[in-house]
Formats: structure tokens, C-alpha cells, sequence
């Protein structure tokens, strides 16, 4: 396969992966609670990643632990346990519409704390964003409109604990292989979800009477290994091959595959909605413009 193909193919299956995961969350809850969920989902892909601190275990704490706690805390630990718990009452179509915020809070933030110039049409591209934001939440079917806002501001926040997290690793994490910067999130986060998990719920009690219990943790699985753990290594292939503007178009898509999986397992979605991520996409292409 040649390599311009191969980019594609690779950009293709991480959109999809990333995509779908806000539905794999749903199908999760199926059977356990948003917190069981988050804290199987952080768990499964630590012990996946394990094996890997035998090639990965050396690293100057002292220079980069301060960005692998803000990578596994904002990055991983609490926008795990958000998105589930905003999952429990919103669609996931909602919850990858506004997941597209990300590189919006991002600039935001290395705005004001990496002190990164930005530019005006910049500026225009983040206040189209959030208002567009604004309309995906009041125009959200199935609940009230305070439960639409309350549990939709979850994911917001999970959205700027991503902003944090990516700012904090282009400071403290830059000259750090993306693996061993995932392997190592993973490992500070790992067990504390371990011990959460079988010491703080009733997650063996679910496992063995729920009737949905193995194809939620089935899905689970497919969600940890496959987009919490391997896509960062595929990801960070893509970007040697193909360049990080090639490997950011996921950001356009990601929204679209969860859009588009959300209709066919029957969610509801209007045209305002629709035209909502539209107009967040246009506006996370102005700000990258620059």
C-alpha cells in the first residue's frame, strides 16, 4: 500500500475509533454505572499497557512527571468519568458534537497561559464555537432543557480537561515519546481505578447478575484497549508519516462518525443540531488556519 494511501486508511480508522467511542460508553452503561464504566475503561487499558513498561520504564521523573500528571488526570481520569456520567442523560451524538470544543478550549487556554499570539479570525472562529455550542445544547431532544444544559456542561468541562492536558504535554511533554508518555499515564492513574472499581462499587455484583453484563464489558474492552490505549500508538504513526495537519483532520471527523452512528442506533438528531457541528467544525478550521 502506498504511503499517502496508508495515511488515509490510518486517519480513517482513528475517526471511526474515536468516533464511535461515545456510543461504546453507552453500550457500557447498559449494564454498569457511568462510574463503573470510567474507572473499567481507565483499569482495562492500564493492565493492556502493562507489558509495556518493561521497554518503557525509564524516564526523568524529576523533568516530566509534573506533564504525565496532567496528561492522566485532564487527559484521561476525569474526562473518563464525565463523559459516562453525562452519557447517562444526554445522546451520544450530543456528547461528539461538543467533544469537538477541544481544540477550541485548547487555543483558549494556550492563550492565556502559554502566551501563544492569536490572530483575529482566530478570536471570530472561537465565538462562532461557542455559540454554536450553545444552540447543540438548548436544541437537544428527549430531556428538559435543564437536564440538556446540566449534564451537557459535563462534557464542556470534560472538553477543557482535554484543552489542559494537550497544552500541558506541548509544555512539559514535547521531547517525550508519545508512547512512553501514554504508557506512563496510564501507569499513575491505573491502580487508583483498580482499587476504585472492585473497592468502591458494585461492579462484580453487576458483572454477575446483570443479563447485559458481558457484552457491556465486551464493549468496554473494545473502548479501553482499542480507543484508549492503541489509538495513541496509531495515532502517533500517523503523525510521523503523514504530519500533525494531516493527523489533526480527525478533529473534523470525529463529530461526523458520531453523528452519523448515533442516527442508525435510532438517536434522535434535528437539523439545528446538525447544522450546530457544522458551523464548530468551520470554526475549529479557522482557528488551525493559523
Amino acid at each position: 500500500m502506498h504511503s499517502k494511501s496508508l495515511s488515509w486508511s490510518i486517519l480513517i480508522i482513528l475517526s471511526v475509533v474515536w468516533g464511535s467511542s461515545f456510543i461504546l460508553m453507552k453500550r457500557g452503561l447498559d449494564a454498569f454505572s457511568s462510574d463503573e464504566v470510567a474507572a473499567l475503561r481507565i483499569s482495562i487499558a492500564f493492565l493492556f499497557l502493562l507489558p509495556f513498561q518493561f521497554k518503557y520504564y525509564k524516564i526523568d521523573l524529576k523533568k516530566y512527571f509534573l506533564g504525565i500528571v496532567l496528561m492522566s488526570v485532564f487527559g484521561n481520569l476525569i474526562p473518563a468519568f464525565l463523559f459516562t456520567k453525562a452519557e447517562t442523560h444526554i445522546s451520544s451524538s450530543l456528547a461528539g458534537m461538543l467533544n469537538a470544543l477541544t481544540p477550541i478550549f485548547t487555543v483558549l487556554i494556550s492563550l492565556f497561559w502559554l502566551k501563544i499570539k492569536t490572530s483575529s479570525k482566530q478570536i471570530f472562529g472561537i465565538l462562532v464555537g461557542f455559540i454554536a455550542a450553545v444552540c447543540l445544547l438548548f436544541f437537544e431532544t428527549g430531556n428538559n432543557k435543564f437536564q440538556n444544559i446540566m449534564f451537557g456542561l459535563l462534557v464542556v468541562i470534560a472538553t477543557i480537561c482535554y484543552a489542559i492536558s494537550l497544552n500541558g504535554i506541548k509544555k512539559y511533554l514535547c521531547d517525550l515519546n508519545s508512547i512512553k508518555a501514554t504508557v506512563w499515564s496510564f501507569s499513575v492513574i491505573g491502580p487508583f481505578a483498580l482499587v476504585y472499581l472492585f473497592g468502591f462499587t458494585q461492579f462484580t455484583t453487576h458483572l454477575y447478575t446483570h443479563p447485559k453484563a458481558l457484552s457491556s464489558l465486551g464493549y468496554v474492552c473494545v473502548l479501553a484497549i482499542i480507543g484508549s490505549a492503541l489509538s495513541v500508538i496509531i495515532f502517533n504513526l500517523l503523525i510521523k508519516k503523514a504530519g500533525t495537519v494531516f493527523a489533526s483532520s480527525c478533529t473534523y471527523l470525529i463529530p461526523v462518525v458520531a453523528v452519523t452512528l448515533g442516527y442508525f442506533i435510532g438517536e434522535t438528531i434535528n437539523l439545528i443540531q446538525v447544522t450546530s457541528v457544522l458551523v464548530i467544525i468551520l470554526s475549529v478550521y479557522l482557528i488551525n488556519r493559523h
